[in-house]
């Protein structure tokens, strides 16, 4: 056994808006990776547009930095649960976690989730108390709330006797104790050399592998990222790729690259326990196994949670399809869908009966909404139906996903949340009061989170925050009521009028604006009861020589209600659907003949 002791490899792990991102750009600064003229963009590990705009980490990314002789390898990871599946299939690469705790929100659900599952892989962990300026910090509450953590997670001496940093990511600073100066995160990366185990294994032995990252590069196709777990890597090296079907197939490695802050660097040789990026592999998925062709041995797969949420991908039906998008066709969106799975470990893609739609499954509404965005933005035009929660039979019985649900809001608003819950199967587990604040957990089938956020929102005027994490499969809990109210339905096409929705105000909340096209079956708004009504919003003044009174001249409009994709997917019911495209987002009916519509709903109340 070798040990290579000039090298570590970490991850950074916690709840979202814990500041990981902003840990990992303060490490960089401090290590000398920017030039001193050089224009840094807050948050530089945040590199896609939604994850910027959202400001939420979607992908894991990788980065390097050196303190003294040792180069750390750090991984920086999601902190949102509908992204977990990028964090399981990175924790393969390192051999310790930074747990990045919030000195005043404490352990949330997230958490717990990736805490539980580096515990699992054996990884030794430092808890880094972030956010110490705070005036509402609780940092000795903190820490005895993230030690009951790992004893309520079976964490073992090792793991129980973790060393604890308290830090301003924001500002660059780390400490040993609350009552040490220092204007450095030199306490934290002297603990990370010193507490994070150094890569260890053959480092003569035959090549060996995991692949836990794809990228594409239009001019060198797939980049194959992962740890070496024996032996040395060089370039154009022949091996052999193992499928998790342990398929063999034979491959040569074309370049190889190790991470230098931001940068990918080329090397010709890699040795054990480096993180590298492998060019020249051709069709490679996560999970392969890179192996020596002299002894190819398969190292164990990626094992990651099962999708909890489905929904239906299809092609755009409605009177406007074709109008907007570049990619219309099924087949422009099944090789779209079919290469998503190829990076998205956590996504499922299956064919369905129609062959212009497509069964896509994930972990949770964010997830499924991301990936529908990122189409959208690269000129995708397709309709998607209400999110579904992903059954299972146990023992030949019914199963459905069940959350663990965190919810922080005013007292005065305690009890309207409450009984929100109470219709959906939520079932209060605990409350404490954190300055001012009531924290209640729930447990909750995932059904009963599906447009639970817009409703906190509404009930809370803006101040609720929720938080919720996959628990696991529990019998089905029994019907839970959706939607009360129903929905304003065009009944032909045309352009939209002032006069037209000022006729319709009193019937509902309109979701449109004068002079936006409209077709039939489209939903313009939502209506004030529990039915469906067609209206007609392009309704004109008739033209008389009659003088009008000024009155009738002023016609105000109450502004409409714009939603965005995560509220239309949450809004829509079980006969409408969410129509994207690069420019709109429209609601609409399944069926859009309202005679052909009203003739299926007598059916299906027979």
């Amino acid at each position: 056994m070798s040990v290579n002791e000039n090298l570590r490899n970490i991850a950074i792990i916690a709840h979202v808006d814990h500041g990981k991102t902003t840990l990992v750009d303060a490490m960089l600064r401090q290590s000398h990776v920017f030039r001193s003229n050089e224009q840094v963009a807050e948050r530089v590990m945040d590199s896609g547009d939604l994850e910027r705009e959202r400001g939420i980490t979607i992908l894991s990314k990788n980065t390097a930095i050196l303190y003294g002789d040792t180069k750390i390898n750090i991984v920086d990871t999601p902190g949102h649960a509908d992204f977990g599946g990028e964090v399981e299939r990175v924790l393969n690469m390192v051999d310790g976690v930074v747990l990045l705790v919030d000195a005043f929100e404490g352990p949330m659900p997230q958490t717990k989730y990736v805490l539980r599952k580096a515990l699992e892989q054996k990884l030794k962990p430092i808890v880094v108390i972030n956010k110490i300026d705070r005036p509402d910090q609780r940092v000795n509450d903190v820490y005895d709330e993230v030690l009951e953590l790992f004893m309520e997670l079976d964490a073992d001496d090792d793991q129980l006797d973790f060393p604890c940093i308290y830090a301003t990511a924001r500002d660059g600073i780390a400490k040993y104790s609350m009552d040490d100066d220092s204007d450095t995160l030199e306490p934290l990366m002297e603990t990370i050399v010193k507490e994070c185990p150094a890569p260890t294994g053959d480092g003569e032995g035959p090549l060996q592998m995991m692949i836990t990252t794809l990228e594409a590069d239009e001019y060198v196709g797939k980049v194959a990222i992962g740890r070496i777990i024996r032996g040395k890597v060089r370039a154009n090296q022949n091996v052999i790729l193992i499928s998790n079907g342990n398929e063999e197939t034979k491959a040569k490695i074309g370049k190889v690259f190790v991470y230098q802050g931001l940068q990918r660097v080329e090397v010709q040789e890699a040795s054990l326990g480096e993180i590298v990026a492998l060019t020249g592999l051709g069709e490679v998925s996560i999970g392969y196994t890179v192996a020596d062709p002299e002894n190819p041995e398969a190292l164990p797969t990626i094992n990651i949670d099962e999708p909890t949420l489905s929904m239906t991908f299809g092609v755009n039906t409605s009177p406007f399809a074709g109008r907007e998008g570049q990619f219309v066709t099924s087949r422009h969106i099944r090789d779209r869908l079919f290469k998503e799975t190829e990076t998205n470990v956590s996504l499922r893609v299956e064919e369905t009966d129609s062959a212009d739609v497509f069964k896509v499954s994930g972990r949770g509404e964010l997830h499924l909404s991301i990936l529908i965005e990122t189409m959208r933005r690269e000129g995708y035009e397709l309709q998607v139906g209400k999110p579904e929660v992903v059954y299972k039979t146990i023992n030949g019985e019914k199963c459905e996903p069940l959350e663990n649900l965190t919810i922080e809001v005013p007292q005065e608003y305690m009890g309207t949340v409450m009984e929100s819950l109470g219709t959906r199967k939520a079932e209060l587990q605990n409350m404490t009061e954190v300055s001012g604040y009531i924290r209640m957990e729930f447990v909750i089938p995932a059904r009963g989170l599906i447009g639970f956020r817009s409703e906190l929102l509404t009930n809370t005027k803006g101040n609720g925050i929720m938080n919720h994490v996959f628990r696991g499969y529990v019998p089905y809990k029994g019907d839970i009521p959706g939607r009360s109210r129903g929905s304003l339905v065009a009944f032909e096409q045309g352009e939209t009028t002032g006069y037209g929705i000022f006729s319709l105000q009193d019937r509902g909340t309109m979701f449109i604006a004068p002079n936006q096209s409209v077709y039939e079956g489209m939903i313009v708004g939502e209506n004030s009861r529990e039915m469906d009504i067609d209206i007609n919003p392009c309704k004109k003044k008739n033209v008389t020589n009659m003088r009008t009174s000024a009155s009738d001249e002023a016609i105000r409009l109450v502004p409409p209600r714009i939603l965005s994709l995560e509220q239309a997917l949450e809004y829509i019911n079980d006969d409408e659907l969410v129509e994207v495209t690069p420019e709109n987002i429209r609601l609409r009916k399944t069926i859009l003949d309202r005679t052909a519509r009203g003739r299926a709903s007598k059916n299906a109340r027979k």
